[in-house]
């Protein structure tokens, strides 16, 4: 399996992918929106046998620093539980320290974000529609360069029931 940036030739099969991940067009209308508005910074996916099984995406966010937000994260269900969605973040937060990004935030689950350093403290003191324990924040550096402020999702996630 290898891990590696979209391509216009792969987008119907990460739509595909993203509908049947989350069992609703919503995620993958989001992705579209996303592309299209320009606020799409680190899109990459797993492929594997030709197939691609899992995908990721990293959008510019609104923020007193550098940051992008996590979001969608899908892996084929056949698939999960393999390490592909862990290898997929692991090699978009080391895209984005080269890019030389600040910090990400994600919306999830604390126990699975948190493998990967995600803290619900850390984004604590962020004013944000999502505030709360499933919005956090890790740092790409030894510190977020502010812990505080506003931060906003591209718009294109006001379309997300």
């Amino acid at each position: 399996m290898i891990i590696r940036d979209e391509n216009q030739a792969d987008l119907d099969a990460i739509h595909k992918l993203v509908a049947a991940a989350f069992q609703r067009l919503d995620e993958a209308v989001l992705i579209d929106r996303l592309r299209s508005d320009g606020t799409c910074v680190i899109s990459l996916v797993a492929v594997d046998s030709d197939e691609i099984v899992g995908h990721i995406l990293f959008s510019k966010m609104t923020a007193p620093f550098r940051a992008l937000g996590l979001g969608p994260l899908s892996v084929k269900a056949s698939r999960q539980r393999r390490g592909i969605g862990s290898r997929l973040i692991r090699t978009g937060l080391d895209r984005a320290m080269e890019a030389r990004w600040q910090g990400v935030f994600v919306l999830g689950d604390p126990k699975f974000y948190s493998r990967f350093w995600f803290d619900a403290a850390l984004a604590g003191g962020f004013i944000s529609r999502y505030s709360g324990p499933n919005l956090m924040a890790v740092a790409l550096g030894t510190e977020l360069p502010a812990t505080e402020g506003v931060i906003e999702y591209p718009p294109a996630f006001d379309s997300l029931g």
